[in-house]
């Protein structure tokens, strides 16, 4: 399974924002995007306050923007091309059919139920096996779940000591509003899908259709 494993607090640095690709410590003083608010890389404090993206192309601001979205959801190239070749096959708007997609991923949807602390440990504990979809255990995390679509963590899983202190911690993060969400069971259910609104405002699908459509 191929995935990013360099210091992901580099990857909000170089994109400008916030992405909250470590959870809680995000929220804290140790936070990197914090304390260095530019890119990394010799020259990333010099061009901070340089014009920033007034200055770039078209092109660099739709790769920045393709780029973006990629980090967000922790995915790599290949696939995510793969997701974009689907959005343009389905019918409606490429751009939110792409946000849509990837919000419909079981890692994705373990995170916004808020069953862990972000996407990176949604991915892990998905691969170890600890969820089911519709009654049947998988550990595939870009499993693409539809409306009616029901998770729940497994029965033989439910005694370890994560899952068991998993209510408590699950009860203070919010639960996206396209999900219904049963703390007392651990389980879950797609309702429908997700809303422009409901998605990362500071992604911009757009750009992305205006870079893969070059």
């Amino acid at each position: 399974m191929a995935k990013y494993i360099g210091p992901v607090c580099k990857l909000c640095r170089r994109e400008g924002y916030k992405m909250f690709l470590k959870g809680e410590r995000c929220f804290s003083p140790k936070c990197a995007f914090e304390k260095r608010p530019f890119a990394p890389g010799e020259h990333g404090r010099a061009n901070a306050g340089r014009g920033g993206s007034d200055r770039m192309s078209d092109y660099a601001r739709q790769l920045r923007a393709k780029q973006q979205a990629r980090r967000v959801y922790g995915i790599l190239e290949r696939q995510f091309r793969r997701y974009f070749s689907v959005a343009l096959r389905t019918r409606g708007l490429t751009g939110l059919n792409l946000l849509q997609t990837l919000e419909l991923r079981l890692d994705n949807v373990v995170y916004r139920m808020g069953y862990a602390e972000n996407r990176a440990q949604a991915r892990q504990i998905v691969s170890h096996g600890h969820f089911t979809v519709n009654g049947r255990r998988t550990d595939i995390p870009s499993m693409l779940l539809h409306p009616g679509d029901a998770i729940a963590v497994r029965e033989g899983s439910r005694r370890k000591p994560f899952f068991k202190d998993l209510p408590d911690i699950s009860e203070k993060r919010n639960c996206s509003l396209w999900l219904d969400r049963d703390l007392k069971s651990l389980s879950g259910r797609v309702s429908r899908l997700p809303e422009r609104a409901e998605i990362d405002g500071n992604l911009n699908e757009q750009l992305i259709v205006e870079y893969y459509s070059r």
